[in-house]
């Protein structure tokens, strides 16, 4: 059997194990292969990861707060990942322990059109962010970040190449054409969004005025409901990718590095969603004004 695992630290939310054990039952691999969730403390990652191999896992997804530990004990790490500065995906080959990042690829596969000569403004400035940015400007938008530790935003725009709000400035949605929340607000729970509303928009300095029919806006996080700035950005208009639909793009790259064959989209987001109070449904995905569309990728 060939194991797989997301290590990370809180692990028991994810749905990884559901969409990528859904994904290899598709491909026929369901006997062969196994995917599963792993507990790993900070201080106990590193030797988590080296006796994997003889565990007989092939390769590891990793998530908060390991993914730039990930990078840091590969042998070997692709462009992106280095660039990045953190990897989500380890591979456990004869000559040693690679590292990927397949955060980035996922967030541009996730948009409903091509981001280049768009504005994109990026909130926050971990390991999630730094993924973003690096995708979007890849890709040729023109990406600003806001962090509420101005420092950190400044500090991240020097070393990426691109602009970010000094201190006392605010985020202003309307700004750009694409909006992306690559930090942990508003994951607070409950069905109905005019008792969720306005705790997320304080923590993030703009209101609800800000979200128009013009934006695309993505939110990083995932939950056991939709976040509220995606609720309330779809309500408004907005084009929506939630969490969940990056974590599918992200799950299915990784698994595209390990098994070489094409995941089943539909399969794995059906197999996210599943046991969710609500279906995830997303906005219509058509190409927000002014964007070209995409081809396979």
């Amino acid at each position: 059997m060939k194991r797989l695992a997301v290590l990370g630290q809180p692990i028991s939310h994810s749905r990884s194990p559901a969409m990528q054990n859904a994904a290899l039952a598709a491909l026929g691999l369901a006997g062969e292969w196994h995917y599963e969730a792993i507990e790993v403390g900070v201080d106990e990652f590193r030797s988590r990861v080296a006796a994997m191999p003889a565990e007989g896992f092939v390769g590891a997804n990793v998530t908060i707060p390991h993914k730039r530990a990930a990078l840091a004990i590969a042998d070997h790490a692709s462009a992106a990942a280095r660039e990045i500065g953190a990897a989500n995906t380890l591979s456990f080959l004869a000559d040693g322990i690679h590292a990927d990042n397949t955060d980035a690829p996922g967030l541009i596969a996730a948009l409903p059109g091509d981001p280049a000569g768009m504005r994109a403004l990026v909130l926050g400035a971990g390991g999630a962010a730094r993924a973003a940015i690096w995708a979007l400007r890849g890709a040729g938008a023109e990406v600003t970040i806001w962090n509420r530790t101005a420092s950190r935003a400044v500090s991240l725009a020097a070393e990426f190449g691109v602009i970010a709000l000094g201190e006392g400035a605010q985020p202003d949605p309307t700004s750009c054409e694409i909006l992306v929340n690559a930090t942990a607000v508003g994951l607070a729970s409950g069905a109905d969004l005019s008792i969720r509303q306005g705790a997320t928009f304080k923590a993030l300095g703009f209101t609800v005025d800000h979200l128009t029919n013009k934006l695309v806006v993505v939110d990083l996080a995932y939950g056991a409901d939709e976040t509220e700035l995606i609720g309330t950005a779809r309500n408004r208009g907005a084009t929506t990718v939630d969490g969940l639909e990056i974590l599918v793009r992200q799950g299915a790259a990784s698994l595209v590095i390990w098994t070489g064959l094409e995941p089943p989209l539909g399969t794995m987001r059906r197999a996210v969603n599943l046991n969710f109070h609500e279906p995830r449904s997303q906005s219509p995905r058509t190409p927000p004004p002014g964007s070209r569309p995409r081809g396979r990728r």
